[in-house]
Formats: C-alpha cells, structure tokens, sequence
C-alpha cells in the first residue's frame, strides 16, 4: 500500500509541477517552491503535534551542523524547478540520475570505499547517458539543461553531506523538517529580490481554477511522496526500496508523454534507454550489495 502510494504520488506530482510550469508558464520559482515547502513543513509539523512523527532536531548545534545541506535543498528544489518548466520529465530525470556519479566519484576517490564492479559500470552508463543527451534532443533547450546541471550536482552533493559521520543523529524526518524551514525562509526573502514578488501579478492565470488545483495538489502530494517514501525506507531493505523507487520513475516517464507534448527520436530514446539500463544496474548492484 505504500508503494502504491509513493507511486502514485510520484507521477501525479511531477506532471502537476510540469503543467504548472510549462503548460501554464508559472515560472517564478521563488513563489512556487516557496508554496511547496510551506504546506510540506506545514503538514510535517502537525503531523508532529498529532504524533505521527517524531522530530529531534531542536538544538542548535543540530541546525547549525545541518545548515549546508538544507542550502544545497534550496538549490535542488530551484533549479529543479526551472529545468522542469523546459525539459521533457523523461530528460529530466535521466539528467537528475547522473547525480550518483558524483556520489559514486566521491566514494571511490575521497573516501577510498569499495564499489562494485556493477556499480562502477552503472555510473559509466549514466554519465553517458546525461552526457549524450544535449547532443540528440530534438528539443533540446540550453537554459534547460544548464539548470539541470545545478539541480544534479546540488542533488549529489546533498547525498554526499547526507552520508556524512556528522549528520547520521539526524533522522530523515528531522532533515526533512529543517530543509521545509529554510527553504520557506530563504525563499521568501529571495522573492523580491528576484522579482517574483511583482511579476506574479501579470501572470495570465493567477486566478484559473486549474492552476490553483495544480499547486494545491503538487504541495500536499509533495508532502505525501516525502512521508510514503520515508515510510517505505523505514520496512524495506534498501535494494528493495531502490526498485520500487526506480519502477516508479519508469511509471511517470511512461505517463507524462502521454499528457505533454514530447518529441522522442531514436536517438533520444536510445540516451532515455541508457540511462535507465545504468539505473537498473544500480539497483541491482544495491540489492546485491544488502
């Protein structure tokens, strides 16, 4: 049941933001990730009152050793957003899997860990992959792809940092708490700055119906991913929980091009294929592994 529910949540969140984004053009990140994180730390925390959580993360010595990992959070959820607002899903999350390069780099080379044979081959498919894309995207669009960038390398260094001796006292409910509470902060006090804050006024359907059910729905099924996801880590071994998380990518790349407009050649279907090959031998490699 809960797979199911990540599941679902997964592809239905991620088509809400895309329509938000590049079918409504709603791009003022600032505001839309701001709204996400409010109702995301907004629900964790009566979820903490009712006690359905439990959240530690209450000294200062925990926010201040947790600080840079919540800022590499903000540079996850805004560039993420701007990619997706210009790339096809498919693209997108085969960009954002490259991030376990980086992990994989920092583990063979500054940690001196031992990685897997298949591992390795993993990370080779999926750099490849990330790296023949711009070269074979009919659609290809730079602004797109340079913010998918920022969004992978703040993705594995947040992976990186989450692995950290440090930060292992934190729960994943305590990260997640304290990355909602700077988030909703940071881009707060970034929405004028960056102009949002007025922009948004001419915004053509700031008073549609359908964007307003959009957002609300990408908030609390934001939120809802987050809790299933935890949840399903907390029962599973952590290969099992990675083949359902990487079944339900599968599920929203297949969705999505059935309700937006997306050009596939073969050649970009061949990068797409890649990717989740390199994907599915990660997974493999971590269920081998546990």
């Amino acid at each position: 049941t809960t797979f199911l529910s990540a599941r679902e949540g997964s592809w239905i969140k991620l088509n809400g933001i895309r329509y938000v984004l590049s079918v409504l053009k709603f791009t003022y990140p600032t505001l839309f990730q701001g709204w996400q994180t409010l109702v995301g730390g907004l629900l964790l925390h009566v979820s903490w009152k009712l006690g359905w959580v439990e959240i530690n993360s209450r000294s200062r010595s925990d926010v201040l050793t947790w600080l840079p990992a919540s800022v590499l959070f903000v540079g996850i959820i805004y560039a993420g957003s701007r990619a997706l607002s210009r790339l096809a899903i498919p693209v997108f999350l085969t960009l954002h899997n490259a991030a376990e390069v980086i992990i994989c780099g920092h583990q063979k080379c500054f940690r001196k860990e031992k990685t897997s044979p298949p591992k390795i081959c993993s990370a080779l498919f999926l750099l490849a992959a990330a790296g023949c894309l711009p070269f074979n995207d009919s659609q290809f669009d730079p602004d797109g792809y340079f913010w998918a960038v920022i969004h992978l390398l703040c993705v594995g260094a947040y992976k990186i940092l989450q692995k950290s001796q440090k930060l292992n006292k934190l729960s994943d409910i305590d990260q997640q708490y304290l990355n909602y509470l700077f988030s909703v902060v940071l881009l707060a006090l970034a929405a004028h700055p960056t102009g949002d804050l007025f922009s948004v006024l001419d915004f053509p359907f700031l008073y549609f119906y359908r964007f307003h059910g959009s957002c609300c729905a990408s908030g609390f099924l934001g939120f809802f991913l987050m809790f299933s996801t935890m949840k399903l880590k907390s029962f599973m071994a952590p290969g099992q929980c990675a083949a359902w998380i990487f079944f339900a990518k599968v599920i929203t790349s297949g969705l999505s091009m059935l309700l937006f407009d997306t050009i596939l050649t073969r050649e970009t279907m061949g990068c797409l294929l890649l990717g989740g090959f390199g994907e599915a031998l990660l997974v493999f490699s971590e269920r081998k592994g546990s």
